[in-house]
């Protein structure tokens, strides 16, 4: 059984989530090794006693369950399978957890890859933003074999509260996707009912007091449509992943021979608010397509 006793967490992505997911693995009392390209994103773990690592490959070396959230799915690949892969230099009997939202046949891949090297992997992508990560209510959905995800339970427990295995490898990705299909489309909807609101020349903050208790309510209509309208667009999710997550939905579904009419006209228009620049927003700044 892991504990703080016998375990030694690496963390590699310290970026708007990964930084407070690591810091709640730390105030469980778990040695932490973290790694980030930049490593003054890690400064405020390092300073409640983080161990830096020059590289992924450091963090294998010194860790025996290893968590990873970075940006894309080239990145999850050179962090995993590189030179300097925690795969690739990783000891026999490490758990290793990729949190990002990436592609389910990579996730296959690396699972297949960790049972050539002795090592146990899991694909664990989570839902709730920057938010969820800072109040450790995540939602996690994880594919890989059960028992392997029943040994790192309770430490995703420390991320999240909603923890669900889906199954097989690819499986927790394959789930996330479903989670970005349904929030890409409802964020649509959340912006044309503000727009709308605005035009009718209605005052929106209160639209918005009696619809979100309705069967229209939801967590992004509550969040993010009131972020919307105090002009807050700081990414608690960047525009940039948004639209690389879409584009792994999309290929998903065509793979399967299906159409997703909504998530395209979706991925469209947060296409052309990256071409102006606002890539580094936000995912609530698709309210700023009707401000052209």
């Amino acid at each position: 059984m892991l504990s703080s006793e016998n375990t030694v967490i690496g963390f590699i992505g310290t970026g708007v989530m990964g930084r407070s997911m690591a810091g709640h693995l730390l105030k469980a009392g778990y040695p932490l090794v973290v790694y980030n390209r930049t490593k003054e994103k890690a400064e405020t773990l390092l300073q409640q006693g983080a161990e830096w690592a020059d590289s992924p490959l450091e963090v294998a070396q010194k860790a025996n369950v290893i968590i990873t959230i970075v940006g894309y799915p080239q990145d999850v690949e050179e962090v995993y399978l590189g030179e300097q892969g925690i795969i690739t230099n990783g000891n026999a009997n490490t758990y290793v957890i990729d949190m990002t939202t990436s592609n389910p046949s990579l996730a296959e891949k690396i699972d297949v890859e960790a049972k050539n090297r002795g090592m146990f992997a899991l694909d664990a992508p989570v839902s709730g933003g920057d938010v969820g990560a800072k109040e450790a209510r995540l939602s996690i959905m994880v594919g890989g074999d059960k028992a392997v995800f029943d040994e790192i339970e309770p430490l995703l427990k420390l991320l999240g509260t909603n923890v669900v295995y889906q199954g097989k490898a690819g499986a927790g990705q394959h789930t996330k996707m479903c989670n970005q299909i349904a929030g890409a489309t409802t964020l649509l909807g959340v912006c044309e009912a503000i727009v709308y609101a605005e035009k009718a020349g209605l005052d929106p903050k209160n639209v918005l007091t009696s619809i979100e208790s309705g069967a229209a309510g939801s967590w992004l209509l509550s969040n993010m449509g009131r972020r919307m309208l105090d002009g807050n667009f700081e990414p608690g999710f960047y525009i940039k992943h948004h639209i690389k997550d879409m584009n792994i939905a999309l290929q998903e579904a065509e793979a399967m021979g299906m159409e997703t009419p909504g998530l395209s006209v979706v991925q469209r228009l947060y296409s052309e608010l990256a071409e102006k620049g606002e890539e580094n927003s936000g995912h609530q700044a698709l309210y700023k397509y009707w401000q052209k």
